[in-house]
């Protein structure tokens, strides 16, 4: 479980015994055990197993794909996919690839509906850009209409393992990213898919 969880579980388990104590009302205490027992399931970290095969880039998130587009970029040609988080769907993000962490800007916006073409553009987010050495992949943190915390568990110059877990996204969100548009596509959109084990796509080889 992320650390937030125990947070907000724990603060509302609070609240509910200083509602009992001081009101003796059971009935008045039940909304905040609620509320807690919600916050621990929510921001639930399960395990996962991670795809190990050569060339295979694995989904940073959890949800729904949104978006499966060929973009152009000022580094070229990109296969963009878009993946939409519902309040009920793990939040934690995870690296798509092993790689370098190369860049992360955040930036402040506004919180419109995750669904929106231009939330992308318009919305708080955070960008975090990875090098492999071989391909570059980008994946954006994108705050939704609820969402209002963006957590980055990365820095500029760490080494990530594919699937290792890089952040996290409080509530409904959604969670771009950008990689070379060689790359064979494995999922369409309207697929759900799951962070660190779905996988997205797969480079060639060289020699293949």
């Amino acid at each position: 479980m992320v650390k937030d969880g125990y947070f907000y579980g724990l603060g509302f388990f609070a609240v509910a015994v200083a509602l009992r104590v001081l009101t003796g009302s059971i009935g008045l205490a039940i909304v905040p055990v609620v509320l807690a027992c919600f916050f621990l399931w929510f921001f639930r970290d399960p395990n996962r197993a991670i795809p190990s095969a050569p060339g295979q880039i694995v989904s940073p998130a959890d949800g729904k794909i949104h978006e499966v587009a060929v973009i152009e970029t000022a580094q070229g040609s990109r296969l963009k996919l878009s993946i939409f988080l519902n309040v009920f769907d793990v939040h934690v993000n995870r690296a798509p690839s092993e790689a370098i962490i190369s860049e992360v800007t955040y930036r402040k916006g506004l919180f419109v509906n995750a669904m929106r073409q231009d939330s992308a553009v318009v919305n708080e987010q955070n960008m975090i850009v990875m090098d492999s050495g071989t391909h570059e992949i980008v994946i954006k943190q994108i705050a939704g209409l609820l969402a209002r915390r963006i957590v980055c568990f990365v820095k500029v110059g760490d080494r990530v393992k594919r699937g290792e877990r890089v952040g996290l996204i409080k509530f409904g969100s959604r969670v771009d990213i950008l990689m070379p548009a060689s790359a064979q596509l494995q999922v369409k959109k309207g697929d759900r898919v799951k962070g660190g084990a779905t996988v997205l796509a797969v480079l060639p080889q060289a020699g293949a």
